[in-house]
């Protein structure tokens, strides 16, 4: 078989050998525009994971990579004058050069005919002279670009700037650096590579750039291969604090925005992208050449596994692409942090460190206490429970943890009351832990339903209904019940249908009636009546459907939103008609209880909501009465496309909560106890709502509370029942409850290490550590 491999970087350069080993007598050529000399970039960082493939794919390149490796466990968090440290984290990075050097005498080694200082054949071309074309060319690849149908790429190129640059000074750890300024907040990634450099990454929003001065040099017209001297030295200046006399070293170092490259496939005929040109993920996650090598092993692999091109083409994409998606989820996640740290830096140290390190939401609450329980135990230092049984306050109610069990749609109402399922459902989950749990969906009339079996609250019939289960699961637990009220809109499963607009939810839906003030009357009167019955019903916490394309989430989002009176246009218009119903509504609802508003932050569709509208929404509910705002998203319109993910709305609930200082309640794809407490942990919510979970166990809070070795009384067992020996059981053998010393620790005390994971030790930089006083308090936003 005859490979032409196009571009001599990492991943181009490792699959080359990887397929010469395979078999000797195929011919591989790699063309590299580049001198085997130029090197662009520092150091690069690899996993334990992508190192173990390296080890069995080739260990000669293993041997020679692992005797030159920067090895260390811990991360170092620097933000206002102090430096916490997080251990057991794993790390190798070597040099670039050095990298390529390895794999350059690899390929030379094995007889690959690599081309430097050539350009490559048009890709067209080497796809009619070759039997398989691998283009490794980088995030502007050519090789896409002459596919550009077939390829499909989606290059969202972000509004921050970044530079690459190295130090001589030599870092203990991977370090997060965060530089608070009066023009704004940088951040440095920096981590040694070699026993004389690190890599010194500094990035900041577009704002905090242009008014920090580094906007000047960026516009000159550099070279190939020049450096923004006049930026290196404003961030020399600006974070000389940290680089204790040390000097930043240029290569090829300019302000950069990141692009993220998205492919709708990776393979053209005979034709297969591969690293960058393939896919990108910013670099606070993970590096391009670590995928990209990842990337190569893969293809090798798949190459040797199967009989033609074709289907080993097919199998790599099918291999990579889930592990390159979900990489690229987190590093999403992680970017977006980033971008917006000014929501988080007016956090306590700790809090923020631990904000930082769960930030792609891969890492987690219980995997940091696994890695270091020394790092945890200091953030739980206030209160020594784990986070989701801490007690909150909403409205006029305490609640004795942070667990909701939130409205899920059963449909087994008869004439919109609720019978015997919904008072086994309802009593079951109320004494399965949650500290709240909400009703619904509870239509405010009988047009207003989302089906046939839609439970209301407009009659007298249905108010006794609901009085017999609110009595029942009072009688058996002090958990709190809600009850979620909507009108279901143009959503609704019959009659005329009203709407914000006539717009149909479909293609082949009912086009609905535009709402008229007299329409809008009738609504008002039935939301403030149903809540009037939800008081009388025994109801504590009342929560009104703004979100899902129901007939209020009609009116917010722009999408379904056309209509050119005051209850249109800009998102002040569209606020008028749901502030009109809350206010109506808030009137007569108690004020000892507690009234949440739910929305969807985010339409997952062009032209829908904005993280603007988002906030203006979440302002005026709570200035209106509403004393949380319950986060999710979608729905409205049937076009949408949402990016599911583990905790995927999660995002929102924070933007909503660092933003404005409302109290937020996170939704969607949350299962887990530690995704709960690392949503608490980091401030991104103040309540996690569990629904599918729960709906598996109703008794999942109790359980939870068992698998954590707790047994306070923020998770009551009824009467009957009771924890039994599992608590014991579930603490003894809870992960990291007798880890090693690890060198993080070892760096914190002085004190020798038991497990030698770090690549130094030495005293923990910066202050004496204190303890961190509360997860609760919010710092708006400005």
């Amino acid at each position: 078989m005859r490979i032409a491999v196009i571009g001599g970087g990492p991943g181009g350069l490792y699959f080359a050998a990887l397929a010469k080993q395979i078999s000797p007598h195929w011919e591989v050529t790699v063309w590299e525009r580049n001198a085997p000399d130029d090197t662009f970039g520092f150091g690069v960082v690899f996993s334990d994971e992508t190192l173990d493939g390296i080890a069995q794919a080739d260990p000669a390149v293993h041997a020679a990579m692992s005797a030159e490796f920067a090895r260390w466990s811990d991360i170092d968090v620097t933000h206002r004058g102090r430096t916490l440290t997080s251990g057991g984290h794993g790390f190798a990075a070597l040099g670039r050069r050095r990298l390529l050097e390895i794999l350059q005498e690899r390929c030379a080694a094995l007889e690959v005919d690599v081309r430097y200082r050539t350009q490559a054949p048009p890709p067209q071309q080497l796809a009619a002279e070759y039997d398989l074309v691998v283009a490794c060319d980088g995030v502007r690849s050519a090789t896409r670009a002459a596919y550009a149908d077939t390829f499909g790429a989606d290059l969202d190129e972000r509004a921050g700037r970044y530079m690459w640059l190295g130090t001589d000074k030599v870092f203990e750890a991977f370090t997060f650096i965060v530089e608070e300024r009066d023009f704004g907040t940088l951040q440095v990634h920096a981590y040694p590579y070699d026993d004389t450099r690190s890599t010194f990454i500094v990035e900041m929003d577009e704002d905090t750039w242009q008014r920090g001065g580094f906007a000047g040099s960026a516009g000159l017209d550099l070279a190939p291969g020049a450096s923004d001297e006049e930026g290196i030295r404003r961030c020399e200046e600006i974070l000389a604090g940290h680089l204790d006399g040390h000097r930043l070293i240029p290569n090829n170092s300019k302000w950069l925005r990141f692009t993220t490259v998205r492919n709708r496939t990776w393979r053209h005929g005979n034709t297969v992208l591969l690293g960058d040109a393939a896919h990108t993920a910013h670099f606070s996650i993970g590096s391009g050449t670590k995928l990209a090598m990842e990337d190569a092993l893969a293809l090798a692999a798949c190459l040797h596994e199967h009989p033609d091109v074709e289907s080993a083409l097919a199998a790599y994409e099918d291999e990579r692409r889930p592990v390159v998606e979900s990489t690229q989820r987190a590093a999403q996640a992680s970017l977006e942090w980033f971008e917006n740290i000014d929501r988080y830096t007016g956090q306590d140290p700790h809090q923020f460190a631990f904000n930082l390190l769960t930030r792609s939401r891969r890492v987690t609450y219980d995997n940091l206490r696994v890695r270091d329980e020394e790092f945890t135990t200091a953030v739980n230092a206030s209160a020594p429970v784990p986070p989701m049984f801490r007690p909150f306050r909403i409205g006029g109610l305490r609640l004795r943890n942070r667990i909701v069990v939130p409205p899920m749609a059963l449909s087994t109402a008869v004439d919109g009351v609720p019978g015997e399922f919904d008072l086994v459902h309802l009593g079951t989950h109320s004494l399965g832990g949650a500290a709240l749990v909400i009703a619904g969906m509870t239509a405010v009339s009988a047009d207003a339903r989302t089906d046939a079996g839609c439970p209301g609250l407009w009659t007298d019939e249905q108010e006794a209904a609901w009085r017999r289960i609110t009595s029942f699961a009072h009688g058996q637990s002090d958990t709190c019940l809600g009850i979620q009220l909507t009108h279901a809109g143009r959503r609704a499963a019959e009659g005329p249908l009203l709407a914000a607009s006539p717009l149909p939810w479909d293609e082949n839906g009912q086009v609905p009636r535009e709402a008229t003030r007299a329409d809008m009357d009738l609504v008002v009167r039935d939301f403030v009546r149903a809540a009037e019955r939800a008081d009388r019903a025994g109801f504590d916490v009342l929560e009104l459907q703004y979100g899902h394309g129901h007939l209020m989430s009609g009116f917010l989002s722009p999408l379904t939103n056309r209509r050119t009176d005051e209850y249109g246009g800009p998102v002040a218009g569209r606020l008028r008609f749901p502030l009109e119903v809350l206010g109506a509504v808030r009137a007569v609802w108690p004020a000892g209880k507690a009234l949440l508003v739910r929305v969807s932050a985010a339409d997952w569709a062009e032209g829908g909501l904005d993280e603007a509208d988002a906030v203006h929404i979440a302002r005026a509910l709570a200035a209106a009465g509403a004393d949380a705002i319950d986060v999710s998203t979608g729905e409205v319109v049937s076009h949408e496309r949402p990016s599911f993910g583990r905790s995927y709305q999660t995002p929102y609930a924070d933007l909503i909560r660092n933003t404005t200082g409302v109290a937020t309640i996170a939704v969607g794809a949350i299962s887990t106890y530690d995704d709960v407490n690392s949503v608490i942990l980091a401030g991104r919510a103040d309540l996690c709502a569990v629904g599918r979970a729960q709906l598996h166990d109703p008794l999942w809070t109790l359980h939870a509370a068992v698998a954590q070795g707790y047994r306070g009384r923020a998770a009551p067992w009824p009467g009957p029942g009771g924890p039994g020996a599992g608590g014991r059981a579930s603490r003894a053998h809870r992960p990291g409850a007798a880890a090693p010393r690890t060198a993080a620790a070892a760096r914190r005390t002085g004190a020798p290490a038991m497990a030698a994971a770090g690549r130094r030790a030495g005293p923990l930089n910066g202050t004496a550590e204190t303890p961190w006083t509360s997860v609760t308090p919010v710092t708006p936003a400005p």
